[in-house]
């Protein structure tokens, strides 16, 4: 069974940074590109960023690029996402995915539960 458990999510002031982590099992992750997707409320779903499976390659969406950074470290199964100069606009609940690809054009397998990020001042 796939399981994907995301953290780190939480309340930041704008210009504030976190880090949100994803831990992945239940399927070989070093093989998978992954994806986090985000949905802010009331609206879709919005792929943020994409990486591929050695995490040679990456994708972003240009509302975060220059200020979001996807990693992964395959040895711990585990996906990141540091985001800086956070925005109140980057208010929504985070995901992460397991892709079929690393470019947000592509769609994506299955998704975790989520971590909640709220920017506010």
């Amino acid at each position: 069974e796939v399981q994907l458990v995301e953290s780190g999510g939480g309340l930041v002031q704008p210009g504030g940074s976190l880090r949100l982590s994803c831990v992945a099992s239940g399927f070989t992750f070093s093989v998978y590109a992954m994806q986090w997707v985000r949905q802010a409320p009331g609206k879709g779903l919005e792929c943020v960023s994409g990486i591929s499976s050695s995490g040679s390659s990456t994708d972003y969406t240009d509302s975060v690029k220059g200020r979001f950074t996807v990693s992964r470290d395959n040895a711990k199964n585990t996906l990141y996402l540091h985001l800086n100069s956070l925005k109140t606009e980057d208010t929504a609940m985070y995901y992460c995915a397991k892709g079929s690809g690393f470019r947000c054009t592509d769609p994506y397998f299955e998704r975790g539960q989520g971590t909640q990020v709220t920017v506010s001042s």
